[in-house]
């Protein structure tokens, strides 16, 4: 891949997006396109093919996706199925039309079988039923895989699926309605402290935060969580690999409980009250650790702990509150 090819980032604004915009700068890639939504509306095909036409890019990485947390996925299941399949099939579509040499689609670990075998494989894929909470994006998701499977398959061009675990970092979503459980948490968290906080007329970081968090579920089941950051440098490095799949895994291959992550995270932010779990609210799939051998075995890994992570993820949440000043982050 040459450093002028043309690379269109969908969703470069997101998380994800922007994180792969980073990376590809730093790696010398001069010639990046991005489109905001309201720009580009991903979901009308024909906005679209009129972009490929004008744009021709040699390369699409698609970071577009309407996502959110259970209960999110709950509210609006037609939404989160139609919406990113419009989305994807636009993007896979008009990439195939116009030839482009690199396709790459990003999905989500939610794609396989609730109670599948731990760590998930690749080849577990549609071998059982899909976690109820969020099979609407899973559905979608899956109908992406198969397409870029499909055109690897028939016409032998250079269209992959990476699959994410859990993904956290710089410009997640921390609102508590959408987000997803780890920023929920800092975001729970640092609530209760400054809450906690405002409630003497003393100097903020001496109070201790006694405020409680209530959180959802037992804090039994298991996730594995990647720092943005580290996806797209795997999406770089797929970018200048020819992978002989179609579908990777992409994560840690480590995982921990929701009641270790939750008391990481209350000790990065510095809360010090109790923690209560709501056991009637649900807890999803008890168990999602990726198989990352595939990846591991093309020569790519991912570098970031997440303690180290979650530390980067909650300095730049404080910067954008504009909370830097009200609280300090507890250091090891």
């Amino acid at each position: 891949m040459k450093t002028n090819s043309r690379i269109y980032i969908a969703g470069h604004r997101g998380m994800v997006g922007s994180a792969i915009w980073r990376a590809l700068e730093a790696k010398g890639y001069s010639n990046l396109i991005g489109r905001t939504s309201a720009e580009l509306d991903l979901r009308n095909q024909e906005e679209v093919m009129n972009f490929f036409h004008t744009e021709f890019p040699d390369v699409v990485i698609d970071a577009a996706a309407r996502v959110g947390g259970i209960l999110a996925n709950n509210n609006y299941p037609y939404q989160f199925l139609m919406d990113n399949m419009q989305i994807q099939n636009n993007l896979i579509d008009a990439s195939l039309k116009i030839d482009v040499q690199k396709f790459i689609f990003l999905g989500s670990s939610c794609i396989y079988p609730k109670l599948a075998p731990q760590p998930l494989k690749e080849e577990y894929l549609l071998t059982g039923p899909l976690e109820p909470t969020n099979e609407w994006y899973a559905i979608a998701k899956i109908t992406g895989v198969k397409a870029c499977e499909a055109i690897k398959h028939q016409f032998g061009k250079d269209f992959i699926s990476l699959m994410p675990t859990n993904l956290y970092g710089p410009h997640d979503n921390f609102d508590l309605n959408t987000s997803h459980v780890l920023p929920a948490l800092i975001r729970k968290f640092h609530d209760a402290k400054v809450k906690s906080n405002n409630k003497e007329n003393i100097e903020p970081v001496e109070l201790p935060c006694s405020e409680p968090v209530e959180l959802w579920g037992s804090g039994t089941p298991k996730r594995e969580f990647l720092y943005v950051e580290d996806l797209a440098e795997a999406v770089v490095f797929a970018l200048e690999n020819r992978l002989p799949g179609s579908l990777y895994n992409v994560g840690t291959g480590e995982d921990l409980t929701i009641q270790e992550l939750s008391v990481l995270i209350q000790k990065i932010v510095g809360h010090t009250g109790e923690i209560h779990w709501d056991s009637t609210k649900p807890d999803g799939t008890p168990r999602k650790l990726l198989d990352v051998s595939k990846m591991t075995d093309a020569g790519w890994k991912a570098k970031t702990s997440l303690e180290d992570g979650i530390r980067k993820t909650y300095q730049w949440f404080l910067a954008q509150e504009g909370a830097i000043k009200e609280v300090k982050i507890t250091q090891p």
